[in-house]
This record gives structure tokens, C-alpha cells and sequence, in this order.
């Protein structure tokens, strides 16, 4: 247990640092210490909600959301400090991966093995019982990404890096491989120097490598463009103009990150810590297709809990993979999309038509152009 004294209320430096060895010794790889104040993009933070930049999420615009995204006090009232972990997953070995071929499915690095939520809220819990310990009347509240704090800013303030062109947090030995929770506390705890170089610089590769032109010029991304958010929050039918750009991605896109120069050679990271239980493989877009044609919707929830591919659920997964299919230009994608066709959900025979048309346009699978 560790003995945290206060002085009037601050924690001192010395056991500050007790604190930030904690948390790197339950896992994180970076721990930093933020003020409690408004965050420094709260001003592009709203235009982009006024811009509808957020589409379907409209959680992210509630009042009470936005209020507390503004102010940490409106969180947890009584705020004083904000405590940001980092978990870097970079691998050993940044491998490219193959867009060409046709029938393999890309799933975005984080989200091949375990929710990294669960590993977050596991190991925040930890160390806001330590938190708490020091007293009664000590507050504490755990978030992760879902909750309503502008991390990456509280990130940077936190000294632990800067936001990207492509919104990403990148830190310069790291990359921008990283996974970000919070506790904010009560306690008064002494800020570390926030990070204030921008060293992007000049670059664009981020911009210019996106196939959605999703990423803006002024640090911000429409996310109705994102595929991210085409595969993964939004709920109903992919626009018909971006479907051939998304390629194979079947969850989640990684193409801004795998562009950026600071992401060429970063130090290792610890990827291991999301396969622990369970570790996910992704079969071939045919095949892991008909696997989900006999699933419902239960099964599927079943066969992926506990992984960041329970969130879009059944039919907006097998959509996915029906536009992957359809942009894979595979020979023999063309029965398992017809059976698409009779699937009960609407989503469902809307995409494995459009795929199957796309093939026949490609003078694939022997289909006709009407089909």
C-alpha cells in the first residue's frame, strides 16, 4: 500500500513519484500528472461539433457530455488533478501490412486481442484504491475512452506528447501506438511540464495517405469519412462513394499511423498485454463471412466478448466484410455474397449487392453487372 502525505493538501514531489511508479508497475508505460482546467483545443473541440464532424455519435454532443469534457469539475466536482496512463502497443517490429491480395482482412493493431478497456479499468482500479486510501474524503473517477474527457489534450498538458495532424497523441520515442486512461482526483497533485514542440513540422504524409480525405487541414478528422468510424460506430449503410476506398479494412484503420515518420522505428511496446485470454485470428473474408451467416446475434456477442470486435455487433460486421469482399476482387467471393442476399438484415443484403456488382464491374466471379 502505498503512503501518500499530504502537504495542505498537495501531494509532495517525492511521493508523487511513488504514485507514477505504481502505475508503471501495474503495466502503463507512461504516467503523467495534468491540471485540472479547461482543456487547450476546447474551442476546436466545439467547432467540430458544430461542424457535425462527430456524425451518428451523438453522445459526444450531449449537453451534460460536453460540459464536462470542457471543465473536469463538472466530472468529478472538487477536481483538482488528472492523472493520464499510457499503455504503448507498438510492436518490436513495425511489419507494413499487405494491401494487395485479395482476400485477407485488415482489423486495426489494437483491436486484435482483448479490450484494452477492460485491461484499463483493471489496473486504474488498482491505483485509485491507493488514491483513495490516503483518505475519506479523497475523490477518484476512472476513465477510459468512453468517458467524457478530452484525453489526448489532458495528454499533452501531461507532458506526454503532442497532438498530431492526424488528432493522434505521438510521443517522440514511441510513436503514436497508444492507448490513453484517466483518474481524475482530487488530490493536488504538482503537474509535469506540458509538452509544447509541435514536430509535425512540415509533414503530411497523414493527410495526404489518408483514401478518405478524412483528416483536415487544421488538425481535426470528419469522422463520417473515417473508416474507423465507418466499420466500427457507425450502425447503418456505409456511403456508396467511399466503400471501394476502404479496401479490405474490415475493423478500424491504422494507415494514418503506419505513414507517420514517428512511427518508423518506435521503442517497443508491450502488444502482448491486450492477446493475454484472448487472442483473436481472422480467417480468410470468404470464410470468416460464412462463419458469420450462422451466427445470430447472441452467438456473435458470445464469440467476441470481451474484444473490441463486440461493438459493432453482427450485421454491421458481416457488412464490413461484404464491402471487403467486394473491393477484394476474389474469384470465388461470389456464392458466400449470394448468400448474403437472402440474409435477414437489410444492412446486410444492401452491402453484399453493392459487392457483388463491384465484382462483375471488375469482370470477377462470373457475375453479371445487374446482379
Amino acid at each position: 500500500m502505498i503512503q501518500i502525505p499530504t502537504e495542505d493538501g498537495q501531494v509532495t514531489d517525492e511521493l508523487r513519484e511513488e504514485l507514477r511508479s505504481a502505475g508503471l508497475d501495474l503495466g502503463f508505460t507512461r504516467i503523467g500528472f495534468a491540471p485540472a482546467e479547461a482543456p487547450a483545443h476546447a474551442d476546436a473541440y466545439l467547432r467540430w461539433l458544430e461542424d457535425g464532424h462527430h456524425g451518428e455519435m451523438a453522445w459526444m454532443a450531449r449537453p451534460d457530455a460536453v460540459r464536462r469534457r470542457l471543465d473536469p469539475r463538472e466530472a468529478l466536482p472538487g477536481c483538482r488533478s488528472i492523472i493520464v496512463a499510457v499503455l504503448s502497443y507498438a510492436p518490436d517490429e513495425i511489419a507494413r501490412p499487405n494491401h494487395q491480395g485479395a482476400a485477407n482482412p485488415i482489423v486495426a493493431r489494437y483491436a486484435r486481442g482483448r479490450d484494452y478497456h477492460d485491461w484499463f479499468e483493471e489496473r486504474l482500479d488498482t491505483l485509485a484504491a491507493e488514491i483513495r486510501a490516503i483518505g475519506p474524503d479523497v475523490g477518484v473517477k476512472r476513465y477510459v475512452d468512453y468517458g467524457p474527457v478530452l484525453e489526448r489534450d489532458h495528454a499533452q498538458r501531461a507532458g506526454l506528447g503532442w497532438i498530431g495532424k492526424n488528432t493522434m497523441l505521438i510521443d517522440p520515442e514511441l510513436g503514436s501506438w497508444l492507448l490513453l486512461g484517466e483518474l481524475l482526483t482530487t488530490l493536488e497533485v504538482e503537474p509535469d511540464e506540458p509538452f509544447l514542440p509541435d514536430r509535425c513540422g512540415t509533414c503530411r504524409r497523414c493527410i495526404d495517405a489518408c483514401p478518405t480525405d478524412a483528416i483536415l487541414e487544421h488538425r481535426a478528422v470528419d469522422s463520417r469519412r473515417c473508416i474507423s468510424y465507418l466499420t466500427i460506430e457507425l450502425r447503418g449503410s456505409i456511403p456508396v462513394d467511399l466503400r471501394p476506398a476502404i479496401g479490405t479494412r474490415v475493423f478500424g484503420c491504422d494507415i494514418c499511423q503506419d505513414v507517420c515518420p514517428w512511427n518508423s522505428a518506435p521503442a517497443p511496446g508491450d502488444p502482448e498485454a491486450l492477446t493475454e485470454g484472448r487472442p483473436l485470428g481472422f480467417p480468410a473474408l470468404r470464410v470468416w463471412a460464412d462463419r458469420l451467416l450462422g451466427f445470430d446475434a447472441e452467438t456473435y456477442r458470445e464469440s467476441y466478448r470481451d474484444t473490441p470486435l463486440s461493438r459493432p455487433g453482427r450485421n454491421a460486421m458481416l457488412r464490413n466484410i461484404c464491402v471487403g469482399l467486394g473491393n477484394s476482387g476474389e474469384p470465388d467471393a461470389a456464392p458466400v455474397l449470394r448468400r448474403c442476399l437472402i440474409d435477414g438484415s437489410d444492412l446486410v443484403r444492401e452491402h453484399a449487392a453493392w459487392a457483388l456488382g463491384r465484382l462483375a464491374v471488375s469482370g470477377r466471379a462470373g457475375v453479371e453487372p445487374d446482379a
